[in-house]
This record gives structure tokens, sequence and C-alpha cells, in this order.
């Protein structure tokens, strides 16, 4: 998975939808004005239009010419051909998008659409006694070898992906585990579908589809579709994969009942990305994903070209050779042809050295001037990962206070700006502009604000000079005496055992706590479990009640912020128009008939106190480090090292100086990208972590494990899916279920948005930028490039019918316009 927005202000942004596999993000419960948010309409959401367009150079089939062969740069050989398994990687979604069934695909909103060439209808039949799906599969539709698609291959998807065989090594199930049966309808090509119960994502299934061949048995999943395919269903077929350089070969396919495959033949050739820029440069490739000094390069090329000058001259103005001056170059002449025969000798290996480097970049140039940088957005959009597990972040005021330190406009104008991008932070984790479940939520948390900062971290105890505090001394709400402490040989061993807190006083509203306690967001314990402190980071391990039963340990949160968790339980029931929700009395709805005024909702004054109430001055050395207890605060910040990582380090420089500027402190780690995700964000070594996730058509399913509220295991460790940042809520978790279990599409929205507006507010995941997407393209190869949400038309894909050198500069010329580059001069 390669590894997504609304404005600084109070703009509603619009809405989307995308159809990828997910594995990320965080929780927790907090608190926020959500004023906007309760204003900005649904529907208006729902009719926006991406923030940015696709850029695949879109041409009618009768303008592409038949026959040709497209190298495709990938970034490693596939593991695996069967994209169920878990090794399964973004080459082996290329090459099934290329061979085998999709029942449906993504439109340029990332919604998803019925594809003719398989289905001729799919729909709901009946709701009651059970769910009922009919698909009508187009008659013409069948494998390579020649047998139709039916539903036998229908079966035999199920039985290996619903779980309940675990001689199958599957990666997922979700959807398939509610199927309770399959069946032929009148005919070969009707097949009936039965849910044991209602599945809103049913249009996930069954894409791609794998013959029965495939699937029928663990023997030929687990190991028989790792290298070779043994019958397909695409316009291409696989020829071969070749184990010594890993490419990847595909031919037109004469079974193909569709519209035929312009092109004879795909080779996908695995390139790293840090290889690119010179793989283009020798004409090795027809279309490659590049990075934005790529993307710059080639911008120059075409701007020397567009100027009159060859790649000579190029060299010449801003290559090797831009340095050499007309006295340099007298005195390196009289050198090599000097009389001292030691010193020539050298001299003249130098310039022989030079003028092939000039030669090299002469030639880089001119063949960088055939290309063309086709732009848009990824359907996927990079976070700030803040891990809740334990030490500082566990405490949800201090993530609250991380995220509001964080000027999210000013990162995605950082990133994106350069490359004329449109620069809107997302507003959603589970959806971006143009999808159908997209609204921007980000009110429930806030945006930037320095001063509310400084008072989230004054009212978790972190204050000035509270790193020289005596030990044991508490500041701010976190001044309670707390018993069972002992000091031990070694701070490890004092930070393991549990310490008793003190109950908190009985308040009047205790209705109130029941109720929340009820609808799973009690304002407590929510969602600050603590893996059995066994990590690396022990340093992060605080005291903590022991979990009755288990090694996992529960924090208890002071008063205070269990007062700020009602105030955001108060706030997230803003969004909550659900009927039960009327009912009972809460959500604004049920609010607004209350015969007491409701006044504006503006946020909370001072550290979440009542309003009329100042927030802490900022004191002299406000940009002191802060501490508490006689510790400083500082969180991990882990980065990855590698080449293709520049623009996450950019950021992460610009996000330590933000935290600098509210007192909190970072220790930046480096690592290697090969161990990045897998040592650090997977095993949850990190405080802060940078990195992307794809956004998805179906968030009720595909997002679910990403937020889902960890659980302990038997063995006291803490099972969290995808939910990396170790945090969640049972309410989150309702409105998921909820969401996937309703018929009723616009329902079905409704959930998945006030399921993010709670993810928000729990401040575990801070959404900043929707990652770029930067295409490199031959000029004459045409409907292919930046897709942005919409899935690849294999079959469209081909070079322009008579594109000569002239024509494809003049192509380069207008496509290429204001895109990347402008940096370059």
């Amino acid at each position: 998975m390669s590894q997504i927005g609304a404005p600084h202000g109070g703009t509603c942004p619009k809405s989307p939808r995308s159809r990828t596999l997910r594995t990320v993000a965080t929780l927790t419960s907090a608190v926020l004005a959500v004023t906007a948010l309760a204003g900005c309409s649904a529907d208006d959401d729902a009719d926006a239009a991406p923030v940015a367009a696709q850029d695949n150079a879109p041409t009618p089939r009768d303008l592409v010419a038949d026959g040709g062969t497209l190298r495709w740069a990938v970034d490693a050989a596939p593991t695996t051909l069967n994209a169920f398994q878990a090794d399964a990687d973004a080459t082996t979604s290329r090459i099934a998008g290329a061979l085998l069934p999709a029942l449906y695909t993504l439109d340029q909103r990332g919604r998803p659409q019925r594809n003719p060439d398989y289905l001729e209808s799919a729909q709901v039949v009946e709701t009651e006694p059970k769910q009922v799906v009919l698909y009508k599969l187009n008659q013409q539709a069948v494998w390579s070898d020649g047998r139709e698609i039916g539903a036998p291959d229908f079966v035999a998807q199920w039985r290996a992906l619903s779980g309940r065989d675990t001689a199958y090594w599957t990666a997922r199930n979700s959807g398939y585990e509610r199927i309770e049966k399959i069946e032929r309808g009148k005919n070969d090509l009707e097949v009936r579908v039965t849910f044991s119960k209602p599945y809103a994502d049913w249009q996930s299934l069954f894409t791609p589809l794998y013959p029965k061949q495939v699937m029928g048995s663990p023997d030929s999943f687990n190991d028989g579709a790792r290298t070779t395919l043994k019958a397909t269903a695409g316009p291409f077929l696989l020829k071969s994969v070749d184990a010594k350089s890993g490419d990847v070969t595909l031919i037109r396919s004469p079974r193909w009942w569709g519209q035929a495959a312009k092109l004879d033949t795909v080779v996908l050739k695995p390139v790293p990305r840090a290889d690119r820029a010179d793989a283009l440069a020798a004409g090795t490739l027809d279309l490659a994903e590049i990075d934005r000094s790529t993307a710059e390069r080639i911008s120059l090329a075409l701007k020397d070209a567009r100027a009159g000058r060859n790649g000579a001259q190029a060299a010449l103005a801003h290559g090797p050779g831009s340095s050499i001056t007309p006295s340099k170059a007298l005195k390196s002449w009289a050198l090599a042809h000097g009389s001292d025969e030691e010193k020539a000798e050298e001299v003249r290996a130098a310039r022989k050295k030079n003028q092939e480097a000039i030669a090299r970049y002469a030639s880089a140039q001119d063949t960088l001037a055939t290309y063309v940088v086709r732009k848009s957005l990824e359907p996927a959009y990079t976070q700030l990962s803040l891990n809740g597990e334990s030490g500082p972040l566990s405490d949800e005021r201090v993530r609250r206070a991380v995220a509001r330190a964080i000027d999210r406009q000013e990162l995605a104008e950082s990133v994106l700006k350069p490359l004329g991008l449109p620069a809107k932070p997302p507003g959603s984790h589970l959806a971006l502009a143009g999808q159908a479940a997209y609204k921007d939520s980000s009110d429930a948390l806030g945006g930037q604000d320095t001063q509310e900062a400084r008072a989230l971290l004054a009212d978790a105890g972190w204050v000035p000079g509270g790193a020289e505090q005596p030990a044991g001394t508490k500041a701010g709400s976190e001044a309670e005496k707390k018993e069972g402490t002992e000091k031990g040989a070694s701070e490890k061993k004092e930070a393991e055992k549990p310490a008793k807190s003190t109950a908190a006083p009985a308040a009047p509203a205790d209705a109130k706590k029941k109720s929340d306690e009820a609808s799973g967001d009690a304002p407590s314990d929510e969602g600050l479990y603590v893996v059995g402190d066994d990590k690396p980071g022990d340093r992060r391990a605080v005291p903590a009640q022991a979990a009755p039963g288990t090694g996992t340990r529960v924090l208890t949160p002071a008063p205070a912020a269990a007062l700020q968790g009602a105030a955001l339980q108060a706030r997230a029931e803003a969004l909550d128009t659900r009927p039960e929700a009327l009912e009972a009395g809460t959500g604004s709805a049920a609010r607004a008939g209350a015969p007491q005024a409701v006044k504006p909702d503006r946020g909370a004054a001072g550290a979440y106190a009542p309003r009329g109430t100042a927030a802490p001055a900022a004191v002299p050395g406000a940009q002191q480090a802060l501490g508490k207890d006689g510790k400083a605060l500082s969180l991990r910040f882990v980065l990855p090292s590698g080449p293709g990582s520049e623009s996450l380090r950019t950021v992460g420089d610009r996000i330590v100086r933000m935290l600098d500027a509210v007192g909190i402190r970072t220790e930046v780690t480096k690592v290697p990208d090969e161990s990045f995700f897998k040592d650090h964000i997977a095993s949850g070594d990190y405080d802060l972590a940078l990195y992307s996730w794809p956004a998805s058509a179906f968030p009720a399913t595909d997002a679910r494990p990403i937020f889902a509220k960890p659980e302990p295991a038997s063995d006291g460790s803490l099972m969290v899916e995808q939910n990396y940042s170790r945090v969640g809520t049972d309410r989150i978790d309702q409105l998921f279920d909820q969401a996937a279990g309703t018929l009723d599409e616009e329902e079905a929205l409704e959930l998945v948005r006030q399921a993010d507006a709670r993810i928000w507010a729990a401040a575990g995941s801070i959404p900043l930028y929707q990652r770029p997407q930067l295409v490199a393209a031959r000029a004459d190869l045409v409907n292919a490039g930046a897709w942005g949400f919409a899935a690849p038309r294999y079959q469209d894909i081909g070079f322009e019918k008579d594109a000569s050198p002239k024509k494809a500069d003049k192509k380069a010329d207008k496509r290429t316009g204001e895109k990347t580059g402008e940096k370059a001069d």
C-alpha cells in the first residue's frame, strides 16, 4: 500500500468515496469545538468534487494507435499474485487489475461503479428475512480457459475468505464472514448471495474475483497463485515473471470479450524510486511515479527545449559545465598542456571525466524532454500519528495540545503549493473530498491555537520548570494524592508498579455519567490501555491500575480530565441525529427543543474552564521546556531515513518547530525505511510518527480495524488490529458496526461521519495533507498518468496515433504549463 481537505477557517469542504485497503489511524476521547461542524451540510459535502482532478491525457480510443509496448515502473517484483495474501503489494494489485474480474471499479470521485464488462446488474432483491444480492453476469464473460464465470467461482472465493477454514492463509475476510450461502440463480449467469446479517458494503466483495482453480483448495490458494495464475479474465494475460529481473510481462488476451486492449504488451519493471530519474534519463521507462526532484528535472528539460537549448547547451547553463568560467577553462587548458607531465596527466584525466559528465547530462536532458509530468492527488493522506499507549501521550489533553500546536494548513502548503496542487488539509479520516462519506469534522478537535495548546498542557500538569520539581510533587490538575507507589531500585521497576488513584468525588451528574457509560463514551478510562510495559521505550511507562486478571494496565485520568471527556462527549453528540439519540434526549436535534436557550459553541475558554474564565496568561519563557514531577516533556519522533522520504523529514522538521513553540521537546530518531513500519510503527516503539494511509470507498468495512478499540489478549498484551496508535472507544466501534449493518445508504454515511467526528476529538491521528501524485509519462502516451481516485482502464492505455516528435513537444508544452518545476528556475 502506498502510502487526503479543508482550509483553516470555517468553511465546509465536500464529499468522497474510494476503494483501497487501508491500515492505520488512532482514537481516544477528547474535547473541543464543533460549531462549524454542526453547521456544515452533509449534502453539500456529498456533492463536492475532488480537490484535484485526474491528469491522464484522456483520449478517445479511435485516436489511440493499436500495438506497442508499455514499460511501466513498479516498486518491486510481486511476492505473490494472490491479492488476498498478507504479502500482497501494489504490484500484485496492478497485475490483478489487468488480469482479473473487478465487479465494481472506482470513478473519478472515488465512488464504486458497476463494471459492465462483468456485470449486467447487481442489486439487493430481498431484505427480509435475510439480505439477498442477485448478480447477473455478462453472458460473454469467460475465463482464459474458456469456462464461463459463474457461481462456482463465487462459492470458492467465499469459502476461502470466510475465515471458517484456517488452512487458508488469508490476510482479510471482511464481509465474506457475513455470507450465509451462495447459489445458482435461474440460470448459470445468475448468482444469489444470501447474508446472515445485513451488510452495507456488499459491493466491496468479489473484487478481484479469482477462478475456482485458485480459491478451491488451501494448497492452490496458499502456494499455487504466488507466481502464476491458472486462469484469468481480463484484457491482458500473464505471459511471464522473470525470476532474475523481476519483470512481469502481460500480453493482450485473445479471449477478452470487451473492447480490445490497444497495447500489445505491458512490462512491469521493478525500479526503486531513487533510481527512476536515471531510468527515465536512459529512456528505459514509459510511465513511472516519481518524486518532486525528478519532476523538477523533467520540467527543467522541457523549459530548455522550449527555449531552444539542446542538452549540451543545458549542461553548460545549469549542468556539470555550469561552473566552468573562461578563466578556469584557460587555466585548465594551460595545465593540461604544460611542462609538468604529472600535473598535466592529472588535469587531462579530470577534464575527460568532466566532459563525460557533461555528455551524460546533455543526453539525459534531451531524453527527459520527451516526457511530461502528470499530477494529481493520491487517494491517500499523510497523518501525524500519536501513540497513546503510554507516557505523556496517554493523556488525551497532551494529544490535543500536540494537535492544537500543529498548523495543518502551513504543512499542506509546504508540500503541495510548490507543485501547483491544491493545499487543503483533509477534513476526514474516513473519506476524501469528492467521496460520498466525506464531511469536514476537524472542528471536533479545533484548529491551530498556541495559547490553547499551552493551556491544555498546563491543565495536564506540564508546566515551565516542572522538570526541576522534586520527585513526587504534582502540578496542575495532576496534583492529586496517589498512594501505593514505592520507590524502587530502578525507574523501570517503579514504572511497572501499579498505583492506586483516589476515587473521583461523586458529582451531581451521575445520570450523565451512566448515560456516557451506556453509550460507550464514558470519559473515565476510555481507550487508555497500556501494553504491559515491555517496549523499548520504558521511559514512557507511567503508574497505572492493573486491569483484573490481565497484564494490561488501565490509566485513570484525573477528575479534570473526566470533565473534559464529558465536554467532548457533549460536543460530539452535537452531530448525533439518530432517532434513538433524539428519543434519549441527546444530540443537537433533541436539545433544540429544550426550553433553555442554547448558546453558540465557540470553543471552550481557557483550559476548558467555564465560559468567562481567562486562559492562563503566557508567562515569560513560555517556550521553555515543560516538565512535571521532575521529568521533562519530551516525545520521540520517529522518521524514515531513506532517499525517498525527504518530504516526510521536511514536514517533520516543521512539526518539531511548531511543538517547540509550545514547550514540547522532541527527540527525532531517523531509522531505515525497511524497519520504519515493522520495527517502530507496528510494534509501538514511537511517540510521534508520519506515515500515509489510503482512503476507501467502503470505510465502514476497511477503516474499522484501523480505529478499533484495542482489546487485551489472554497473554496480557494488547490486540490492536491495525490501530497502531493503540487508543479507541466503544462508541466509535459501535458506529462502524451500525454503518456496516444498515442497508440505508444515507444512514450508513451519516454514521460514518459521526464516527469520524469522534476520531478527530480523540486526537490520536491528525491528517495533514493529501499525498501528491506525480507521474512521468512519455508525451505521446495517453489514457495513463495520475489517475487520482479512478481505476485505470488498461484496455484504453496506448500511444497516440501519428505522434511525431514535434507534435509530442507541443503536447509536452501544453500539458506541463504551470506544472511542477517552476522551482527549477
